[in-house]
């Protein structure tokens, strides 16, 4: 095979059943190309180069031409240990950019001149009509109207990409009053916990989860109270400027929203033959023989899945015939969770998480620590020590607990040093840092979920003995087990002083034995 200096007039390869794009980030041409010699060489340049463009078409028994370009490994763009990206993922990111803006407007005015703003604000509206969720009549003289304001946000996938514009429409729900305009406002929600051992169960029974969202999920609730909304901004009637508009159904914003929604769904769902779990309201089971179907509901995000295929489809059927679904498919992005379904198990991750995290507190290039936190160090009050800012401060601590949701290992110490929120001293904003340099170096730590597991449900429990040095209370922990796979872990101060060793294990035992019942 020879080898020769060509000169890129287009940068695609063509064959007669196949086509194939290369792309470079830094737009340089490619230095070296290596032919298959049965490639022509016709249509010269004046300075002895090749156009690849005017290659001909190869033959399609022959291979095809490759083209290689060494790079250093500081010159990659992006993680070096992840996939390559491919022409196909190419070309969605550059259509997201093209038909989407990057900007999130602050006011209604910003967005009225931006149209893809435009166009993603009448599409809410068209949402509205669709569900039938208002009617338009003359303005009470007694009743309150409730105002209404446009929320703008970028949708973004679990690369980070933008890859919607989404405007959402709500009502000012501070406005209303209560047994007037409201009565019950209480939905549960699915907690952490529950999602972790839907995976492990999932891995137990080796079926693969799935996951759909409900568009615009709180205006299929229906409305118990009479509502009365103003007209939102930049679509006022002409022909009614002072109408307002009566709800039939609930708006995002309202106080009883979360609820109308959960009881239409829960609704749905029992009338389906879907059994609500006892204990976990957002759990739904369904049985038949040995087949099995479960799903966990997350407000408006559902995951489900069954050791039956056709059980799965049937519910997406089902769910589709009453709701306006989108994002169906399998289980890979979850509440901030990026979630991997293997051949032989879940891996879970918040990989993209704790890089942004780093990069937001300003600590990407400090140097990396083995461990969160000394073994040496005990932390008090430091009532001498010099205090920072509490918004800093209070900010990385509520960054890293919602880390904790896969990295137990950084639990415990975040949890201590979460005690000191009210009056940080420098020598707690040191520990929080050395967190986060920890996190920086392990940004890519996970959970692993293996399929080589049992169903059985296995905790333990420890506790230090008066390790707090302000007020001498222990420490209890935990971790439990379904099967091999990790699903919940706790760590807290215990609420009296231990006298003994024993006492503390007592205690947490207690603990311990609640969280797993």
């Amino acid at each position: 095979m020879e080898s020769s200096n060509v000169v890129f007039d287009d940068t695609r390869l063509k064959s007669n059943d196949h086509e194939e794009e290369v792309i470079f980030s830094d737009g340089s041409p490619l230095e070296e190309v290596v032919v298959s010699p049965n490639v022509g060489t016709s249509n010269v340049n004046n300075d002895g180069t090749q156009p690849i463009d005017r290659v001909p078409l190869l033959d399609s028994k022959e291979p095809a031409p490759w083209v290689r370009k060494l790079h250093d490994k500081e010159d990659i763009i992006g993680e070096v240990n992840e996939g390559v990206r491919t022409r196909r993922q190419l070309a969605n990111l550059i259509s997201y950019t093209c038909y989407t803006s990057q900007i999130e407007p602050k006011k209604v005015e910003e967005a009225l001149n931006d149209e893809f703003w435009v166009l993603a604000m009448q599409e809410e509206l068209n949402q509205f009509e669709r569900n039938e969720v208002w009617t338009l009549v003359p303005r009470p003289k007694t009743t309150n109207v409730i105002g209404t304001k446009w929320i703008f946000r970028n949708k973004s996938d679990e690369d980070g990409n933008i890859v919607r514009n989404k405007a959402r429409l709500v009502a000012q729900g501070y406005s209303q009053i209560e047994g007037i305009d409201f009565e019950e406002t209480f939905a549960p929600v699915a907690r952490l916990e529950s999602i972790r051992l839907l995976l492990s169960i999932s891995c137990v029974h080796k079926f693969k989860l799935h996951q759909m969202d409900v568009k615009s999920a709180f205006l299929n609730g229906f409305l118990q109270e009479e509502v009365f909304v103003e007209q939102p901004k930049g679509f006022v009637d002409a022909h009614h400027p002072n109408h307002v508009y009566r709800l039939k159904k609930a708006l995002y914003g309202l106080k009883q929203a979360p609820r109308a929604w959960y009881e239409r769904l829960t609704q749905f769902l029992v009338d389906n033959n879907y059994t609500r779990g006892s204990v976990d309201k957002t759990l739904f089971i369904k049985r038949e023989n040995d087949e099995l179907f479960i799903a966990q509901i997350y407000v408006d995000d559902i995951v489900f899945g069954s050791t039956n295929n056709t059980k799965v489809q049937q519910f997406v059927d089902v769910m589709s015939l009453e709701f306006e679904m989108s994002l169906v498919g399998e289980l890979s992005y979850f509440l901030g969770l990026q979630i991997r379904q293997m051949h032989d198990g879940i891996f879970i991750t918040q990989a993209k998480y704790a890089k942004n995290l780093v990069k937001k507190f300003g600590l990407e290039k400090a140097k990396h620590c083995d461990t969160p936190m000394s073994t040496t160090l005990k932390l008090s009050k430091d009532a001498s020590g010099k205090s920072v800012e509490q918004t800093l401060y209070r900010g990385m601590i509520g960054s890293l607990l919602y880390l904790t949701t896969s990295r137990p290992d950084i639990s415990f110490s975040v949890g201590v040093c979460a005690r000191y929120q009210a009056d940080p001293k420098e020598s707690h904003l040191s520990s929080v840092k050395r967190i986060i340099r920890y996190v920086n170096g392990t940004s890519n730590y996970g959970i692993w979920y293996s399929f080589d597991t049992n169903a059985s449900l296995v905790g333990f429990s420890d506790a230090d003995w008066a390790g707090n040095c302000d007020d001498r209370k222990s420490t209890s922990g935990g971790c439990f087990f379904l099967g091999n796979n990790l699903v919940s872990w706790f760590c807290k101060k215990q609420n009296s002083i231990s006298l003994s060793t024993a006492e503390a294990e007592y205690i947490a035992a207690g603990s311990g034995c609640t969280q797993l019942l």
